[in-house]
């Protein structure tokens, strides 16, 4: 029977593309899914063979935590280049996505204190 591997939820192009050819590299027997058009399936990698997962699995750690270290290593040239990109550079380059979180963010504080509001008035 088949068994999920690894989703491809909110995972770049890149990195799809180096996990497709690690497995292939180590000779396991895969094939993908996607969600299609109404997003209801899953965009994944499955094994055919469900007693390849441990195996699977532990190259795929192996490969995430070096990919982690990479991004790391990456991030901290760029803090000690001066490139890293600061809240204002973000701001700037995505307004609407930083508009929406401080309204949420808002939204969220106004929601958790206006009872505690209210209980103010009545008491005093």
């Amino acid at each position: 029977m088949a068994t999920l591997l690894f989703r491809f939820t909110h995972v770049s192009e890149e990195e799809v593309w180096e996990v497709r050819q690690l497995l292939e590299e180590h000779g396991f027997d895969t094939y993908e899914t996607n969600a299609g058009f109404w997003r209801l399936g899953v965009d994944a990698i499955w094994l055919r063979d469900a007693s390849q997962l441990e195996a699977a699995r532990k190259v795929l750690d192996r490969y995430q935590a070096e990919r982690q270290e990479r991004a790391q290593q990456q991030h901290a040239e760029q803090v000690q280049h001066g490139q890293a990109p600061t809240l204002w550079q973000r701001l700037r380059h995505h307004p609407i996505r930083m508009l929406l979180v401080g309204l949420a963010v808002v939204a969220i504080l106004a929601l958790t204190l206006v009872p505690f509001v209210g209980l103010i008035e009545t008491s005093g």
